[in-house]
């Protein structure tokens, strides 16, 4: 129940406030929230991370995608019920992958792109533009890695006790 909840609540909150960009802001417009460090900036992504895969047609970009993130959700979904529904940690790393990647999921059939309104950087330097959807996504991924790390750890103290 905690798998869905979470990847419930994180699509909630990622097409709020993107619903909230899209009618408060023109595409590429902008403003800062922490001058000089991050602003918050309407831009549509065509691509994957980091906009990979951006320049591919539409024709064959959109529909990549969205196989691409359908087959991800199902993926998570099986194996979730399958090998994790006792494994809390894993469960809300995956609860978050999978809120991000059905946000992200909605957008690229509501628009054909990826709305990103979050803009971090240190004078010129930039780091892509990303949203809600992608933080969980990172999130998750960092805590599947954390469990990992622990799980190795817990192998090596077994085996030298």
């Amino acid at each position: 129940m905690t798998f869905y909840l979470i990847a419930m609540a994180v699509i909630l909150l990622d097409q709020a406030t993107k619903l909230v960009i899209v009618r408060s802001l023109r595409l590429g417009q902008g403003f800062p929230v922490i001058p000089g460090f991050f602003d918050i900036v309407f831009v549509l992504n065509p691509g994957a991370a980091f906009g990979f895969l951006a320049t591919l047609s539409e024709g064959v970009r959109n529909p990549f995608f969205i196989f691409i993130s359908v087959m991800a959700v199902v993926l998570i979904v099986f194996y979730h019920a399958r090998y994790l529904h006792a494994h809390r940690l894993v469960t809300v790393a995956l609860g978050l992958v999978l809120g991000g990647a059905v946000g992200n999921l909605i957008d690229r059939l509501r628009y054909g792109m990826v709305v990103d309104f979050l803009d971090v950087h240190v004078a010129q330097y930039h780091w892509p533009a990303f949203n809600v959807a992608d933080s969980a996504i990172s999130m998750g991924v960092s805590l599947m890695v954390l469990d990992m790390l622990l799980d190795w750890r817990r192998e090596r103290r077994a085996r030298s006790a």
